[in-house]
């Protein structure tokens, strides 16, 4: 695992747009179908950002690029605004110019949820592998919604959210936590570690000991991040303020500062 501390959540959300944009043009340089998988929520916004700019002011390439959601809340009908389909509609991909039609989420408004979560394991085994997979983290060390207790080996399913991540989640529906759904579908952990690169971008001191745990902590179900220990390739980029329990913060650092150039991310 490679820890990149930062000073400020812009550059993390560079350096976290520069790991996607590589890995995706080794991916079409060797000729492989470029899957890119995509998460929500705060964690990510700045470097979503930071790719379409890239794309508009640089010419950054998005063509062949198909997508997959990491989750989705169960229960919220087709096209309501907190639907992650929805949301990472408005948060990236309409501004790539990426056809709906290539980026896929789980349906959580099926009839049959458990019947979803199976079809869209299937899809994605069907699709190969993610060529790099943004995370991001929770306070209490989820990633995707695989809460704490969640086995290091799960594929894709529906869980039950617990009443903080709900809480956390409730600025999302207008402070409401009654109108967040109890249940998702969510890729299980050993999903999310079937694909090539991983990056995980964590900001602010609400994610300190969740970034600590995950990095420097037994790999554990009772922090589901940190089963990103047992990935060979995975970049987690934190500010300072999120790294700022990181027990080996200062060998973080000078790693960075000697790496060499053609490591790369």
């Amino acid at each position: 695992m490679e820890v990149v501390l930062l000073s400020t959540p812009e550059e993390c959300g560079r350096v976290v747009a520069d790991a996607v944009a590589a890995s995706l043009a080794a991916a079409a340089d060797r000729g492989a179908r470029v899957v890119l998988g995509l998460a929500t929520g705060s964690s990510p916004q700045l470097a979503y950002r930071e790719l379409v700019r890239r794309h508009w002011e640089e010419g950054l390439s998005f063509d062949g690029v198909e997508a997959f959601l990491l989750d989705e809340y169960v229960g919220l009908p087709a096209g309501h605004p907190e639907s992650y389909r929805e949301v990472i509609r408005r948060d990236l991909t309409d501004a790539l110019g990426l056809d709906p039609a290539v980026v896929h989420g789980p349906d959580g408004s099926s009839p049959d949820p458990l019947g979803a979560a199976v079809a869209y394991e299937e899809q994605l085994q069907a699709a190969g592998p993610v060529v790099v997979q943004l995370l991001g983290i929770g306070g209490n060390g989820h990633i995707g919604f695989n809460e704490p207790g969640s086995s290091l080996a799960s594929r894709t399913r529906v869980k039950t959210l617990t009443e903080q991540t709900r809480r956390d989640n409730a600025r999302f529906f207008g402070g409401d936590v009654d109108a967040v759904p109890r249940h998702v579908l969510t890729q299980g952990l050993g999903t999310i570690l079937r694909a090539e690169h991983l990056v995980l971008v964590a900001t602010g001191e609400a994610k300190a000991a969740a970034v600590a745990a995950a990095a420097e902590g037994p790999v554990s179900a009772s922090c589901p991040g940190s089963a990103l220990q047992l990935h060979p390739h995975v970049t987690l980029v934190v500010d300072d303020a999120a790294g700022s329990r990181l027990e080996r913060a200062d060998h973080y650092r000078y790693v960075l500062e000697h790496k060499l150039p053609e490591q790369g991310w």
